[in-house]
């Protein structure tokens, strides 16, 4: 297929959130809240294990009482924050306001980075004329994360599942991101991490492509490894090539 618009989803794919433990202790100096080096150990094990971490482990075991919210945690910003603030406090924290203070920091720009190839990736798209959408599961506006790390610029659309009130898999997401970028999905490729969530946008026509989900550090140059700007510039060439042809 000639890729004239490339999707990227957000976490686990462009950008990579904080470990658990740099999560928590970042909220414990901010709030001056101490704690002894084993109680700090029990508590970033047990959030791990809870999933309390927005874009982090997955948890073990979704409490009953929040198994409703937490399959629709990504169509709204309510349902989001208390799927996760609910899943935090499975866990004994020694502050009750620690667990909305983990929340907002999730959502900092200093609680991402993104991984190493991700501007190179983006730019050599943008210097090739095609357009870039994000598509994110999400409750919160990730707009700022961009735009701290120097992004936002080379991202021509986002769609947030907060925004819309579904979440992927569902395909009207990707047909909305698809409508924002002017083209039709067979000429869209989505890049992400998640088979399933990520794995919709197949229904629409798209080529899907996926990156593992990994540390910054032990993933340095998965986006890279897909080639999409390379492989746009070979399909211009090779369409402007049978154009000439052809008259």
């Amino acid at each position: 297929m000639q890729i004239k618009g490339v999707l990227f989803d957000f976490s686990g794919t462009l950008f990579r959130i904080e470990p658990v433990g740099s999560w928590l202790r970042a909220v414990l100096e901010a709030r001056g809240t101490a704690m002894d080096r084993p109680d700090f150990d029990r508590c970033v094990r047990q959030l791990t294990l809870a999933g309390a971490l927005p874009g982090g482990p997955h948890p073990q075991q979704v409490p009953p009482g929040l198994a409703s919210v937490w399959a629709a945690r990504d169509r709204s910003a309510e349902e989001h924050r208390e799927a996760y603030t609910g899943l935090a406090r499975e866990v004994a924290l020694p502050d009750p306001g620690l667990y909305d203070a983990l929340y907002e920091r999730h959502m900092s720009p200093d609680a991402w980075q993104p991984y190493p190839d991700a501007a190179e990736v983006l730019r050599d798209l943008r210097d090739e004329g095609i357009p870039v959408g994000v598509v994110s599961n999400i409750g919160w506006d990730l707009r700022p994360v961009f735009r701290a790390h120097g992004l936002d610029e080379l991202v021509d659309a986002y769609v947030l599942s907060y925004e819309h009130g579904v979440q992927k898999p569902d395909p009207r997401l990707f047909t909305a991101a698809c409508a924002r970028l002017g083209l039709d999905p067979s000429d869209v490729v989505m890049v992400g991490d998640d088979r399933r969530a990520d794995g919709g946008a197949a229904a629409l026509g798209c080529e899907v492509c996926f990156v593992d989900h990994l540390p910054v550090a032990e993933r340095p140059d998965g986006l890279g490894a897909l080639g999409l700007a390379a492989r746009a510039r070979e399909g211009k060439k090779t369409g402007r090539e049978g154009f000439r042809e052809t008259v």
